[in-house]
């Protein structure tokens, strides 16, 4: 069959003015058989070629690559329109398959009558009988409803002002859906009995395998396309659907041109608490363009590459594979969840596809979109509009990366008022914080391939190449395993102690292993800039203020490893002095960008060390991570005590006049898996973190009472916790109890 060979006068003139003789000259263009069936076979690898490949096309057919070009576009014409035609014919026979089934089931139910009294029978088979037929009655108009809201939106009208068409025999369409098992979260409780999973492990997703038919793989690549189209769009454009903002110079949507560039019929939510979240920023990254996009399209990786912002993710189902080499046409389907790391913001899920396609030589650009899976949408209270980011080679192993964030989120509970201006501002979960950490995680790449980054060796033995790696590799699993210990996954059950602060201890208890292990955070606000305070934490000279594990000692950096080009971002080995455990040492990693801070630390005693020091893999080394997070509190600088002498050189950190700090700790109660937790461990963890607390306030001037935090109120003042020391035990894990 030909689809026409398009341009340069080579159609079939049928709509042509007779009495033109240029027109008239122009014969009627016939692709030959070979022609053919080359393009069709090039359609089912690829439907939309890109240049390269339509001239390669052009010089292997005789064609002009105009003729190539309206081919496919034909040609793609025609494959929607047989699907829309296809999905029409398939709905009416459901349609009309499910209204003969209503009429059977009234009939049947007429016609029967009990043999003793003449009415109807009300046995226990016939009424468990009759609600099985209403329950797959239900279930296939609920289907048929979900499979037409999600046709008529592809072909621009509802399915009822579709013309009739003759029932033709069609191989049924598999739209089985699966439902939840019982998966959610539950709610607050002082049972603190173990919970399944562990930390450092990824939950099961909250749904069944996922069966995709043709037709849903049809509708995922057209929403794919539609999305890469609107996100290009957003990418390239400025005023007036990009406006300055005259407070911090960020890229601000105009809504207004937005909705009328891109019409919506409506939300995907019905709420007056629907707030949509658009940002967008530009930056250049310490990496090729083709080995971001080989990290963004593998699930694992992507976790790897944002361990602070992408606590889940994993691939549901591939699509398309797309182009061996460059992943050009390739098609995921995703979950995901976001995260900030604090207890009080829940995480966002995402059920997403993924597409990938290479633009042109060294441009690629990756849009992600929510595709609404039935059995997920109760889940999931955050709809992701066209998003993703735009990736762009440059030279010397560079890429230049613009980023998108598109978001329509529904707050179904009020967002703590510590967090409320931070997120609100798209800063908690916007492009700038995409990017930011991109841009500090691939420096840490870069510094792998970068000799003698050590400036100073642990017992005169310098790391070598593999033993920077092996530090490296160690260090990362334990900021991994840190920030999956704070998360509010539905993985996790956060119980919430009173005491403290206005926010309480929130604990929860998980298997790893290691044994038993007991998570506990709070978050807290300080009128200190989050430079100032992540200064505090960094410097080893302040180190004995805060930090229990040295036990007011003295505390000295034996080994360092530099993970990027600010002095902060590091990875360090210290020895505390005048301790009876000359063995322990203290691994740390600490990082900083514009959008925060963590300081990471975990007691490892000196044998794990030198082992991973040698090369030798690390993997073994049991690790129970503690630290802090810091971020900015989403306020303008009011000038107040700590916020003046804050640092300007870090983007949105210099922004903001005071810092949101959650503070988590880790300790092992039990090596035996069946041990159960008892409440002396709760509190000695609550009061492990009530004076750390404590004697950061000291530490940094700030009232150890009650304080105004500028986003609204006075928090009230916590009880001064019992004084607590920690002992650090032969194994690599520390075993905390309380004193007298």
């Amino acid at each position: 069959m030909d689809y026409g060979s398009g341009g340069g006068g080579s159609g079939s003139g049928g709509g042509h003015d007779a009495s033109d003789p240029s027109r008239r000259s122009k014969p009627y263009h016939r692709h030959t058989a070979h022609q053919i069936q080359r393009l069709e076979l090039m359609f089912k690898e690829c439907p939309h070629p890109d240049e390269k490949q339509r001239l390669q096309l052009s010089r292997e057919l005789g064609l002009a690559p105009r003729q190539i070009k309206f081919w496919f576009q034909n040609r793609r014409t025609q494959m929607k329109a047989q699907h829309e035609r296809a999905d029409n014919r398939s709905l009416r026979t459901e349609n009309d398959k499910i209204r003969c089934e209503n009429i059977a089931i009234r009939e049947a139910l007429k016609n029967v009558i009990c043999p003793s009294c003449g009415g109807p029978p009300v046995t226990e088979d016939s009424y468990f009988d009759d609600q099985k037929l209403r329950m797959e009655n239900a279930q296939l108009k609920e289907e048929l409803d979900r499979v037409s809201s999600i046709a008529a939106k592809y072909i621009g009208r509802p399915i009822s002002q579709l013309p009739p068409v003759q029932p033709v025999h069609f191989s049924s369409l598999d739209f089985r859906m699966t439902s939840f098992d019982g998966y959610g979260v539950s709610g607050p409780s002082l049972d603190l009995d173990l919970l399944p999973g562990s930390s450092s492990s990824i939950p099961n997703l909250p749904f069944q395998p996922v069966v995709i038919s043709d037709m849903d793989k049809s509708l995922m690549s057209d929403i794919a396309a539609n999305a890469m189209e609107e996100m290009l769009r957003l990418l390239q454009s400025n005023e007036p659907l990009w406006i300055k903002s005259t407070n911090d110079g960020r890229d601000v949507l105009n809504l207004e041109t937005y909705e009328r560039i891109f019409p919506r019929p409506n939300t995907h939510f019905k709420s007056p608490n629907v707030r949509i979240e658009a940002s967008r920023d530009s930056g250049v990254v310490i990496m090729n363009g083709l080995a971001l996009v080989d990290m963004f399209m593998d699930s694992n990786k992507w976790v790897e590459l944002f361990p602070t912002i992408v606590s889940i993710a994993k691939t549901i189902e591939v699509i398309s594979s797309g182009m061996l080499g460059t992943h050009s046409g390739s098609l995921q389907l995703m979950y995901e969840e976001l995260q900030v790391l604090s207890p009080l913001v829940p995480t966002r899920e995402f059920c997403i596809l993924r597409y990938c396609q290479q633009i042109e030589q060294g441009l690629w650009a990756i849009v992600n979109v929510t595709y609404d899976l039935p059995q997920f949408a109760s889940q999931c209270r955050s709809h992701r509009l066209p998003s993703g980011c735009l990736i762009q080679d440059m030279p010397n192993g560079y890429s230049k990366v613009t980023w998108l964030e598109h978001v329509e989120i529904e707050d179904k509970a009020p967002i703590h008022r510590l967090y409320r201006d931070l997120v609100h501002s798209g800063l908690a979960f916007g492009a700038e914080r995409w990017l930011a950490t991109l841009q500090r995680m691939c420096e840490r790449f870069a510094c792998l391939m970068v000799s003698n980054t050590s400036t100073r060796d642990l017992g005169g033995v310098i790391p070598s190449p593999d033993g920077k790696r092996s530090m490296m590799k160690l260090a990362q699993r334990m900021v991994t395993n840190f920030c999956t210990s704070i998360s509010t996954s539905n993985s996790h059950r956060w119980t919430t102690l009173s005491g403290l602060n206005e926010v309480g201890v929130r604990v929860t208890v998980h298997k790893s292993s290691n044994g038993i292990v007991l998570s506990a955070a709070t978050t807290f606000w300080l009128p200190v800039s989050p430079q100032n305070v992540f200064n505090f934490f960094k410097d080893e000279r302040t180190r004995p203020q805060w930090d229990v594990l040295s036990n007011g000692n003295a505390v000295q950096e034996v080994a360092h490893i530099a993970n990027g080009s600010h002095p902060g971002n590091c990875i360090s080995v210290l020895q505390a002095f005048n301790t009876s455990h000359n063995n322990m040492l203290i691994l740390q990693e600490s990082c900083i960008d514009s959008s925060g801070s963590l300081v990471v630390y975990c007691p490892v005693d000196l044998p794990a060390i030198n082992v991973a020091m040698s090369g030798e893999d690390p993997s073994y080394i049991p690790l129970l991570p503690s630290g802090f997070t810091i971020s900015p509190d989403g306020h303008p600088d009011q000038g107040g005590e700590g916020a003046s002498t804050s640092s300007s050189a870090h983007g949105s950190m210099g922004r903001s006049g005071g810092s949101l700090i959650t503070v988590a700790f880790q300790i092992l109660v039990s090596s035996l898996p069946s041990a159960k937790l008892n409440m002396d461990s709760v509190t000695t963890v609550n009061n492990l973190i009530g004076t750390t607390v404590q004697q950061i306030k000291a530490a940094l001037n700030c009232p150890i009472g009650d304080f105004e935090c500028p986003c609204s109120g006075t928090a009230p003042s916590h009880q001064r916790a019992e004084p607590v020391s920690l002992l650090l035990a032969g194994a690599a894990v520390p075993f905390i109890s309380t004193t007298n």
